[in-house]
């Protein structure tokens, strides 16, 4: 615990310089972004980013349009912003598309972030706590979605930054005041999104039954996961140069692998190869020519392929 909000700051603005610190060197000294929705979270990390490097950051406001007088409410914060001396825009977007408006409006805000940035090194740091990450982790839990998406968010994954990953979610709000007030967005609540509801009931409910630490347990949970992750990565990608035979892939090579290492280096090929919307079911029947092939056909993937074993080598075939 933190014995006050100067504290509380001071914290941030640690977490600020080790994750500006540890960033690749010609991306350490570009000017910074932040984006800034108003809340909480945002807030304290604007503040400690302005005061770590001062002049340095451009506050980069994403207005959705979803909501009555967000245009409003953007151009009063941008105002307050630039009276402390921030350079300040505002980013109207356009939330449409697939997947529902979770998914629609997070696509037009990192759309519009990564179009703000001043200079092409410029980082975009983002105001994720260690609860958001443990909410993501429950997610690829309830997803089934595999090792790289319970691995949940890099600290640096370019261009965006998530330097308050370690801080809690109450300490981060605690290092708001003297700043604008936050606004809370209501869809946060909003039981009709799921991360609102596995912030509201399902880590509460965890913490109660498992006698608290769930978050902390989560995110360790991610950081192992994602040393192991990258890791398989690193092997697959050796495994596939080797294997890579103009657009084919040899099944000797493949076969000298673990499962788990050939289906990256498949997930990898068939996009490469125009496959769409990969699922783990089309890698097992890919994997299944390598290791279990009494001479069936492959897959049919998603963007007109097939994929075919011929000659000892798994090819790309677009169906006749």
């Amino acid at each position: 615990m933190t014995s006050g909000p100067d504290e509380a700051l001071a914290e941030v603005r640690r977490a600020v310089r080790g994750a500006l610190g540890r960033l690749p060197p010609e991306v350490r000294e570009a000017p910074l972004v932040v984006g800034c929705s108003g809340g909480a979270d945002s807030l304290a990390l604007l503040a400690a980013a302005h005061t770590e490097r001062p002049g340095g950051v451009v506050a980069a406001i994403v207005d959705h349009g979803l909501q009555e007088g967000s245009a409003e409410r953007s151009r009063v914060l941008a105002a307050d912003l630039r009276a402390r001396g921030i350079d300040t825009r505002v980013h109207p977007v356009t939330v449409e598309g697939p997947g529902g408006t979770e998914a629609a409006a997070r696509r037009a805000r990192y759309a519009a972030l990564a179009a703000a940035r001043p200079h092409p090194c410029s980082p975009v740091l983002l105001g994720h706590t260690l609860d958001d990450q443990a909410e993501t982790v429950l997610l690829g839990l309830g997803r089934g979605s595999g090792a790289r998406s319970l691995a949940g968010m890099r600290e640096w994954d370019e261009p965006w930054l998530r330097p308050l990953l370690g801080l809690r979610r109450a300490l981060v709000r605690e290092a708001c005041a003297g700043g604008p007030v936050p606004w809370e967005d209501p869809h946060n609540g909003d039981p009709r999104f799921v991360r609102a509801r596995l912030r509201a009931e399902v880590l509460p409910l965890l913490d109660d039954v498992l006698s608290g630490g769930v978050a902390e347990a989560l995110a360790r949970t991610a950081a192992q996961l994602r040393e192991d992750d990258e890791a398989l990565a690193a092997w697959a990608v050796r495994v596939h140069d080797e294997a890579r035979t103009g657009n084919a892939l040899r099944v000797d090579v493949l076969r000298g692998a673990p499962a788990a290492v050939r289906r990256r280096v498949l997930r990898e090929w068939l996009l490469e190869c125009g496959a769409t919307a990969v699922t783990d079911a089309h890698l097992r029947a890919a994997d299944a020519l390598v290791g279990a092939w009494r001479g069936q056909g492959g897959p049919r993937l998603p963007g007109g392929l097939d994929v075919v074993r011929e000659h000892d080598r798994l090819v790309p075939a677009r169906p006749g």
